[in-house]
C-alpha cells in the first residue's frame, strides 16, 4: 500500500488493530512504515482524548496542522497526503477547524530509523 496511490484501507480499520492498547496516550510518534522517519506526532494542541474521539468519528487516525513534522510530509495539489520518500498517506479533508489529514494507520506504523 505505501505507494498506491487509490486505496491503502478502509475505514475504521485501524480500531481493529492493537494500536489503541499499545499507544501511550500522551504524545505517539507515527513513523514512515517505509522510511522510518517521523510524520506525525500526536495529540499537539488538544487531548488524546480529543484526538481519538475525532479519529473515529472519522474513520482514520486524523491529524491536524501542529501535529504534522513538515520536513517530511507534502500535501499534494489534490489534497493526496504523501511522505517525501512517496510513500502514501491519506488524504487532507479540511473541517470548519481546518486542516485535517485522515491518514491511514499502516502507512505510519513504521519504526524509528536506526
Amino acid at each position: 500500500c505505501s505507494y498506491n496511490r487509490h486505496y491503502a484501507e478502509h475505514g475504521g480499520y485501524w480500531l481493529s488493530t492493537t494500536f489503541l492498547k499499545e499507544a501511550n496516550r500522551t504524545e505517539e510518534t507515527f513513523y514512515d512504515s517505509v522510511t522510518g522517519r517521523p510524520l506525525f506526532i500526536a495529540p499537539r494542541g488538544r487531548t488524546w482524548e480529543e484526538f481519538e474521539a475525532e479519529s473515529r468519528s472519522h474513520g482514520w487516525p486524523s491529524f491536524r496542522d501542529e501535529e504534522v513534522v513538515w520536513d517530511d510530509v507534502r500535501v499534494l495539489s489534490d489534497g493526496e497526503c504523501v511522505s517525501t520518500a512517496g510513500t502514501h498517506l491519506g488524504h487532507n479533508l479540511p473541517d470548519r477547524k481546518g486542516n485535517r489529514y485522515c491518514i491511514n494507520l499502516v502507512s505510519v506504523a513504521g519504526r524509528p530509523a536506526q
